[in-house]
């Protein structure tokens, strides 16, 4: 039985006590919004969590890192170096991405590795098996597509991502309007291909009771991805994203229905004016279902520098009502990330996550900032530095670049301002 069944009989469950204890609320309160579809618990019956988390309304924002094989250079080891920097740099959830290579091995050692939930998308193995067995991924059957979603339920896959809302109507929408870049989602693309070459309706969407079967038999979360993201500002709110938003409305309401959790995914490129409406229409065609979004970028000039981009998409769209924010590193558009990108694009997210819970008003999230304004104050650098959202690099920039033995700040040392003014007021640190 899935969470969500348990919820709406009243059952608070294991995994609903943890999360409550971790964002300091009650029990009930994690189970009401379960129930309500507010908020999901992503976890496979068949995935031991050290640490489950709850994604949705009332609850601190979440941030998810993506990792995965690419190309015949990539290595699963390399994968797991950056799984183990993630969950080091505060990441809740991991997606394996993996579009070659061995996929099954690799993401099988993520469920192994990662103590935080994993998501996958299963179209890209059924398109990557499809090239090798086909000689074409446009001939792919759906047979083996739903033969690969079983796959990665039944490895214990904790939240299965699937374009199920774009439909041939939405295609036609999009032909029709003239993007300034049609497709830039990996799945997206592939599928609308294949259903343009096969002539043929998604067969995510034909077979959408099918995904809700195996997706409740195992306790998978479904994340309902958008095909038709945009992929840069012009594009934004356009017909063809808006129409996938209804669609995906009405998906959500059939899933809640089957007895199965179900967030959606967001899009990618939005300039700052429209990040409100954006999650405020999605809130609203979608029925209140968690919002993951990619990013969101918030230009597209910032090659290089796209971690920065999506913190500020990523803290206003939280501040607005999205729960989940997937990571965007400084590889993005141009390369593929190392794990050290991987651990600045998670410390990114997450300062873009508690600037937003700061914003909503979320209890417990001033207290942090409050508490190292106070050792600021007092000139105690050691508590500083602990308190910080990432020690180990402050720590080791004040290591570098100040004097340990001062008691005045980096700027201006012993004729430091904060100093001289707290002795006057009388508040300045006592020492031994």
């Amino acid at each position: 039985m899935t969470q969500l069944k348990k919820a709406l009989e009243g059952e608070v469950t294991a995994e609903m006590r943890q999360v409550a204890q971790s964002e300091g609320v009650t029990a009930e309160f994690i189970r009401e919004g379960v129930a309500a579809g507010t908020m999901v618990i992503p976890r496979n019956v068949r995935h031991s969590i050290a640490n489950p988390v709850a994604i949705g309304t009332g609850l601190r924002t979440k941030v998810s890192a993506s990792i995965g094989l690419h190309g015949g250079e990539a290595a699963i080891p390399e994968e797991l170096a950056k799984i183990t920097a993630a969950v080091d740099a505060g990441t809740n959830a991991i997606m394996d991405l993996s579009v070659s290579g061995d996929i099954d091995a690799m993401r099988r050692a993520a469920l192994a590795l990662s103590p935080v939930p994993v998501g996958t998308l299963p179209l890209y193995q059924a398109l990557a098996e499809a090239g090798q067995k086909y000689g074409s991924t446009a001939k792919m059957k759906v047979e083996d597509l739903f033969a690969v979603i079983e796959r990665h339920a039944s490895d214990g896959v904790d939240f299965l991502a699937m374009h199920c809302g774009t439909t041939m109507d939405i295609v036609e929408r999009a032909k029709k309007d003239g993007r300034i870049d049609p497709l830039v989602s990996y799945g997206g693309s592939h599928l609308i291909g294949w259903m343009i070459y096969n002539q043929a309706e998604n067969p995510l969407y034909t077979n959408y009771d099918r995904v809700l079967e195996i997706a409740r038999r195992y306790g998978a979360t479904i994340s309902l991805a958008d095909g038709m993201r945009p992929g840069c500002l012009a594009d934004s709110l356009d017909g063809p994203q808006v129409q996938e938003l209804v669609v995906l409305g009405e998906l959500v309401r059939r899933a809640r229905e089957a007895g199965v959790q179900v967030m959606v995914k967001g899009p990618g490129h939005v300039p700052l004016n429209q990040l409100k409406a954006t999650v405020t229409l999605q809130k609203s065609l979608c029925k209140g279902a968690p919002y993951f979004v990619f990013g969101p970028v918030v230009t597209d000039i910032a090659a290089g520098y796209d971690h920065i981009s999506a913190a500020i998409g990523g803290a206003i769209s939280a501040w607005a009502g999205a729960e989940f924010l997937c990571y965007v590193t400084a590889s993005e558009h141009i390369s593929l990330p190392d794990a050290h990108q991987v651990r600045e694009g998670v410390m990114a997210s997450r300062i873009a996550a508690h600037a937003a819970d700061l914003a909503r008003g979320l209890p417990g999230a001033a207290e942090w900032d409050l508490e190292i304004s106070q050792a600021r104050k007092v000139l105690d650098w050691k508590k500083q530095i602990e308190l910080s959202i990432d020690p180990d690099r402050a720590g080791r920039l004040r290591k570098e670049r100040s004097d340990d033995a001062s008691e005045g700040c980096a700027m201006c040392g012993k004729y430091c301002a904060m100093k001289v003014v707290s002795e006057y007021l009388g508040t300045a640190r006592q020492t031994c």
